[in-house]
């Protein structure tokens, strides 16, 4: 008798341990660090995260016909004014030059959801119009915590770039 009481007070202990276990594993953790004001503003979803729309320049069909240097100079200096709009905008959150030679020349990350609404953002860039570059653009889910590299930039940048 006190053989079975002592093997099914052992079961039952088991299947307890690996209940509370199995529940553990399907309960989502909460990170103390959470800042939901912050994640509000930025548009961060419960991961953090939230949707952009990655874009690749690409070397356009007239970039080799432009050849003037003062008139690339000027495109140039109008995608960079443009690139500076749409950030303080708070559209473009992320833009650098590929390192790779061509056709790929950069990357833009767009606060946007839709492709549309990255098309017509990136259109507005001189060089876009003048065909200096092309563009593939596809959707992207990234950290919440992009919408705050302009910000920080500013802080770091010791020369402008015109």
């Amino acid at each position: 008798m006190k053989l079975s009481k002592l093997l099914f007070t052992c079961l039952f202990l088991v299947h307890c341990h690996n209940t509370v276990a199995s529940e553990a594993q399907n309960k989502p953790t909460t990170n103390p660090l959470y800042d939901a004001q912050l994640a509000a503003k930025l548009g961060a979803d419960a991961y953090g995260m939230k949707s952009y729309v990655l874009v690749i320049l690409k070397t356009g069909p007239n970039d080799e016909k432009i050849s003037d240097q003062e008139q690339r100079n000027e495109l140039f200096r109008g995608h960079f004014a443009n690139m500076s709009r749409l950030a303080k905008a708070s559209k473009l959150v992320l833009a650098g030059p590929l390192m790779e030679d061509k056709p790929k020349r950069g990357l833009l990350i767009f606060n946007v959801k839709t492709i549309e609404e990255a098309q017509a953002l990136v259109k507005t860039d001189p060089a876009v119009k003048a065909g200096i570059f092309d563009y593939e653009m596809t959707k992207y889910y990234g950290s919440a915590a992009l919408m705050q590299v302009s910000e920080i930039h500013d802080t770091l940048q010791l020369e402008k770039i015109e």
